[in-house]
């Protein structure tokens, strides 16, 4: 049931802000005290501003923003002459927050709805639902239903049999002025999981459905449209092997592209535009980093002339559209940081203001009347790896940048710790990407105690250059953050990926201890002071890092950690995870075949070499965890109670994989900081002791 309309926060909001940044060349008196240091509850609390969105016209403005339960909001606001006016409550739950929100027309918008609180809640991921409502206010229309508490009302205006079950998922919102949107019914395998998508349309006042044209394309995984809600690419999989399906025109044949095990696909489907080109990403050059192409229609395959490379990353980003320019207008892609790559050149020039204007950070914009000499209005995202980020207007010619609220407002920029990314040769010659965050100085010189973070996956990329709640939160502390890509980790190139094969627990834990041998000899980390922290694989990397380099690492702490390899790689019958078979052949291909590699398996289980593990650790996991049960947990506790090595012991009976709740989070930091400083400032065991 929506609650009643919550007044916006003072200070944290929309309209209470009107702030006129300085242009160029406005420098402010001098230098602003030091701020206190933030709380726990700073860094780890719910956004009070998670989005904002400009309707297609540039008249409206809709945000969600924190309202005083803690719960977020959807507000929405005229803009005169691009000023935001008095705001209007949409939408508001006591038991959820208000995501995925998007514009359909000028007159509607729709979201989703999802709820972290109870932690592990299947509620919130597998029934999201989906909603509509209109900018002038009135009832929520339920498109698709969701289990949510607040949500399960019967609406008196809409006929329940237009709801649609929760099995369907919003794959696009069409710019054909139809007033639909795209849904694809959820199809399951014969093991419970995912197996494909059927597209259809569903209108977002009347909750009317008709079927999508897919030109005899039973079903696929993914579906790539048009913008006028066309299919045109869409990939399948079965027994292992996906597929790639092109259709050259919308009433046309399909063509199939490729079939490919999916650790061996030739490239990936990125967009489609209105002229009918397929844009993919595809491995080049001898690091293998991919680059964006186009598909030759001719032969099937990417053409030979790249668009778009990002020297020592791959090809990661964003479609930008931008209304009133025909065809592809730009990229948001991240490399080192965010980069925003414009082909309309009024887009372009209005980038290069705006970066002057905000210079040091990524800034993103949606524009209206960009390129029609009309007063434009134009939504700025400016954000950094020390600031949450801030939500602005920029407005008129010449533009006055206006302050519509900021995501985090308890966050002082000035105190958060700087993040970059530095490339060290591992042992054997190996380049390595090293994220470092180093704390903020007040005079103090010489090394500083240090965390590394081997990020989880492994297969991801784990480092970016933006705020991170818990890399900010020890740097705070003081601590240097080392977060290594280790070989195995996406987005450095096909070659670094694949490096990584079968060396878990090998080769990915050397990368580890060279980057932090490395920031030692490069005097910014105290030899003596150095922990490991990780979660999932990262959680793995800390118990191994002790096994394998005990005399580097003081201590560890190893949340929802796999101990036990091999267990992750058959599962049992004994307990339930999350693995699909799919997902299983891929763990054989990446980790190693259960009987051939025996001894590869033998050599990297923490919980089978714990009379390795001398230095202190703390355990953490989620109860319902079921990509990583707890009986790893479990077990890895007896065993070092059996070896006289006691843990700390910290579990989140409603927790999955992760840690949903704000509450959970707080917790979970201040048990971490506490754990992590007695051993990285506190004194050294008389045996270390220089």
């Amino acid at each position: 049931m929506t609650s009643p309309w919550h007044p916006l926060r003072p200070l944290s909001a929309v309209l209470l802000l009107l702030l006129g940044l300085p242009g160029p060349g406005v420098q402010a008196a001098g230098p602003p005290a030091a701020p206190a240091r933030a709380s726990v509850e700073a860094f780890f609390d719910t956004p009070d501003m998670a989005d904002v969105r400009l309707s297609p016209s540039g008249e409206y403005l809709a945000l969600l923003n924190k309202a005083g339960n803690g719960r977020n909001q959807l507000v929405v606001m005229q803009l005169v002459d691009g000023q935001p006016q008095q705001a209007r409550g949409l939408a508001h739950y006591g038991d959820a927050d208000i995501e995925g929100l998007e514009w359909v027309d000028d007159d509607r918008l729709i979201f989703r709805l999802s709820d972290p609180e109870p932690g592990f809640d299947w509620r919130s991921w597998m029934a999201p639902g989906l909603f509509s409502v209109s900018r002038s206010g009135g009832r929520v229309r339920t498109l698709v239903r969701s289990n949510i508490e607040s949500a399960v009302r019967v609406d008196p205006d809409f006929s329940s049999d237009r709801r649609l079950s929760h099995d369907h998922r919003l794959l696009d919102v069409p710019k054909d002025g139809s007033g639909e949107v795209l849904l694809g019914q959820i199809q399951l395998g014969p093991t419970g999981h995912i197996e494909s998508l059927m597209p259809l349309r569903q209108h977002a006042v009347s909750g009317l459905v008709r079927p999508v044209d897919t030109g005899g394309l039973a079903s696929a995984r993914r579906w790539w449209f048009d913008s006028q809600g066309r299919p045109r690419a869409a990939l399948s999989i079965e027994r292992g092997q996906q597929t790639v399906h092109w259709r050259e025109s919308p009433t046309g044949a399909w063509r199939k592209l490729y079939t490919a095990p999916a650790l061996d696909a030739p490239w990936s489907p990125v967009h489609v535009d209105d002229h009918g080109v397929l844009y993919v990403a595809v491995a080049r050059g001898p690091a293998g980093e991919a680059e964006l192409a186009r598909i030759d229609p001719a032969t099937g395959a990417p053409a030979a002339q790249s668009m778009v490379k990002v020297p020592g990353f791959d090809f990661a980003g964003h479609v930008r559209e931008a209304v009133g320019f025909s065809g592809l207008a730009g990229f948001e892609i991240e490399g080192e940081s965010p980069i925003q790559l414009w082909f309309d050149p009024a887009h372009k020039a209005l980038q290069d203001e705006i970066d002057a204007r905000l210079p040091g950070r990524a800034n993103t914009i949606d524009c209206r009347r960009c390129g029609d000499g009309e007063r434009r209005v134009v939504l700025v995202h400016s954000r950094s790896d020390r600031d949450p980020g801030s939500w602005l207007l920029l407005t008129g010619r010449p533009g006055r940048l206006v302050m519509l609220g900021r995501v985090h407002a308890g966050i002082d920029p000035r105190q958060m710790g700087e993040t970059g990314v530095e490339r060290i040769q591992a042992r054997d010659k190996r380049e390595l990407p090293v994220w470092i965050t180093q704390p903020r100085r007040s005079g103090e010189t010489g090394p500083r105690p240090a965390v590394v973070m081997p990020h989880g996956g492994p297969w991801v990329r784990g480092g970016h250059w933006r705020w991170e709640p818990m890399r900010q939160y020890l740097a705070q502390r003081g601590w240097v953050v080392i977060e290594p890509e280790f070989r195995g980790s996406t987005g450095y190139g096909d070659a670094h990926f694949r490096a990584g094969w079968k060396q878990v627990g090998r080769a990915l834990q050397d990368d580890i201890a060279d980057a932090t041998r490395w920031a030692i000899q490069r005097g910014l980390v105290d030899p003596k002071r150095v922990c490991l922290m990780g979660a999932s694989h990262g959680g793995y990397a800390a118990l191994m890092g002790l096994v394998r380099d005990p005399g580097l690492f003081r201590c560890a702490v190893a949340m929802a950690a796999v101990t036990e390899p091999l267990r992750w790689l058959e599962g049992s019958w004994w307990w339930r995870d999350d693995i699909t078979d799919d997902g299983r052949a891929m763990l054989a291909q990446l980790l190693g075949d259960a009987r051939a590699d025996a001894a590869i398996f033998e050599a990297t289980s923490p919980l089978r070499q714990v009379a390795r593990i001398q230095a202190p650790v703390m355990l953490v996991h989620g109860e319902r965890d079921q990509r990583v049960p707890i009986v790893h947990a479990h077990e890895m506790r007896e065993a070092l109670r059996r070896a006289g090595r006691e843990p700390e012991w910290l579990v989140f009976p409603d927790e999955g994989h992760g840690w949903g709740r704000v509450a959970n989070q707080r917790l979970l930091a201040t048990r971490v900081a506490d754990f992590l400083g007695r051993h990285l400032d506190g004194p050294l065991p008389p045996a270390t002791q220089p």
